[in-house]
């Protein structure tokens, strides 16, 4: 998997990935993310039109940045499928992460977030455009 990351305003990251999301290469985008966090980013989109394929490895990726954007400590990813009760837990209640938004999911990546439920947890975007608009207006609002 390639990332391509974009900072379009301040407090705002963009992480386009491209290629397959697995085993191999989740904890790259996590470690990514830690990075974004610690150098003043409060928003990630995560751009996904080039993702052709997501692993489970890559729902507890996407668990794990939402933690990290909301200011909390992810599950260590070596506790197997511990992590992935956590997302469970987690997709279960009524809160959404508004700092971290996917764009441009491609259908099997979405069928992905809509079957594990991520997509009760992340707000999903249509593309980059309108989910850095809704920062736009969020930042408006607050």
């Amino acid at each position: 998997m390639n990332t391509t990351v974009d900072l379009p305003s301040p407090g705002v990251a963009v992480i386009a990935l491209d290629g397959e999301l697995d085993a191999s290469n989740y904890r790259d985008l996590i470690e990514e993310g830690r990075k974004l966090y610690a150098d003043g980013a409060r928003v990630l989109v995560l751009d996904l039109v080039g993702l052709t394929y997501m692993a489970s490895s890559g729902i507890v990726a996407l668990h794990s940045l939402a933690l990290i954007f909301e200011g909390h400590q992810p599950p260590d990813p070596e506790e197997g499928w511990q992590a992935i009760h956590d997302v469970s837990a987690d997709v279960i209640g009524d809160h959404q992460v508004d700092a971290l938004r996917i764009a441009s999911a491609a259908p099997p990546i979405d069928r992905v977030l809509d079957r594990t439920g991520l997509k009760n947890l992340l707000p999903v975007y249509e593309d980059r455009a309108a989910a850095l608009a809704a920062e736009a207006g969020s930042a408006e609002a607050g």
